[in-house]
């Protein structure tokens, strides 16, 4: 077994006092503006002047900011969100230069409102955790216990659109390899079924989005009904934000689970790798793959894999997986989408197509693993 430093981030829900509420909502304020702000006098300086401005720039021109009359209620709120927010939008550049994400967007008051707090503006004695310019703890629901070993480096608060505030603590961590596993996996990801493993076991999709639908569209036309700007809007609004966090909760808690056992069961884990943002152009198709949520599952078990001494080896996604028999290795030459069961014409073994497949993706995994090669399933 072997140790690990990882960055590690712990989540809780908390319940501010009003004069918190109201003091976050400045922060909130204060941060959006200033990331709005600076974000246009960025792309207002390359499209005019073929300038880049950076980091220090922006920060310099903060400070000048908080210096003009129509501009000291800055001032109000702790300094270190607002240098945060120009950190952030730094790497929200960085990311669109080096190509792995697209141009960073004006933030709105209607989504996702959040602050972050480095070091020198929090408090955090091991149980209660205070912010700057804030007289009195934060009320946290802590439903798990902090490691002791862990310090804290960054808090970030935020309130979701359903009006929950929550408050990520990340920590320098240290995780421990798990001992070794016996069992062997291979995983077909499917819509009916979420995951077939190679050991027969069919596994239900939650269809957390489903089973909300039909609620969700009656309180969107619920909301559409609502004249702008009045209180019955926002409380309309409120409504479909709430199915939204129940829709994601349900179904971030699946994978967990899911996820978590079978790192816990398995010392390898074969995975077929899936083109998902291509299968989504299919109109009939992409609700339920979107539901399904496959990239986040793989994004889970590839990082808890590695933290845990597990190997997770991505199979090719044109691997003929469905078509071979596992049995003999005899590859039919086609297999439409109704043919859920089916003869292999050469040893004449009855195969369900989905076990079928998933006893291949297992094989292929292990020969590759066996080889020392490495497929990197984060591509879905």
């Amino acid at each position: 077994m072997f140790n690990m430093d990882v960055k590690r981030a712990y989540r809780f829900r908390f319940y501010p006092t009003p004069g918190q509420e109201v003091m976050l909502a400045r922060t909130f304020g204060c941060a959006r503006f200033v990331y709005n702000h600076m974000l246009r006098q960025r792309t207002d300086a390359w499209f005019n002047d073929q300038k880049r401005i950076g980091y220090h720039e922006t920060s310099a021109m903060l400070t000048a900011l908080k210096k003009q009359p129509e501009f000291t209620w800055l001032n109000e709120v702790s300094s270190v969100p607002l240098q945060q927010s120009l950190m952030h939008l730094h790497k929200g550049f960085l990311g669109f230069f080096e190509r792995r994400a697209k141009y960073p967007s004006l933030k709105s008051r209607r989504d996702k409102q959040s602050a972050t707090y480095v070091a020198s503006a929090f408090k955090w004695d091991g149980k209660t955790l205070k912010l700057a310019k804030m007289t009195e703890a934060l009320n946290v629901r802590f439903s798990r216990t902090l490691p002791k070993a862990a310090v804290v480096s960054t808090v970030t608060v935020s309130k979701d659109s359903a009006g929950r505030y929550f408050v990520s603590m990340l920590c320098d961590d240290t995780v421990t390899a798990r001992p070794a596993a016996a069992g062997r996996v291979g995983i077909d990801l499917g819509l009916t079924h979420f995951a077939i493993l190679s050991t027969g076991e069919k596994i239900a999709a939650p269809k957390a989005f489903r089973a909300n639908e039909t609620k969700l569209a009656r309180a969107q036309r619920a909301l559409a009904r609502k004249p702008k700007g009045s209180a019955n809007r926002l409380k309309a609004r409120l409504k479909v934000a709430r199915l939204h966090a129940r829709i994601a909760d349900t179904r971030k808690d699946f994978l967990h689970k899911l996820s978590t056992r079978l790192i816990n069961e398995n010392q390898v884990i074969a995975i077929e790798t899936l083109a998902v943002s291509n299968m989504q152009k299919n109109r009939h198709l992409s609700k339920s793959i979107a539901d399904a949520s496959w990239s986040e599952f793989v994004r889970q078990l590839e990082y808890k894999s590695r933290w845990y001494g597990r190997t997770l080896v991505g199979i090719d996604r044109w691997y003929p997986s469905s078509k071979r028999c596992s049995a003999c290795g005899h590859v039919v030459r086609s297999m439409p989408l109704n043919v859920r069961k089916w003869t292999c014409p050469e040893c004449g073994s009855v195969h369900d197509r989905d076990i079928n497949a998933a006893r291949n993706v297992l094989a292929a995994g292990l020969a590759v693993s066996a080889l020392g090669e490495s497929v990197n399933p984060v591509c879905m």
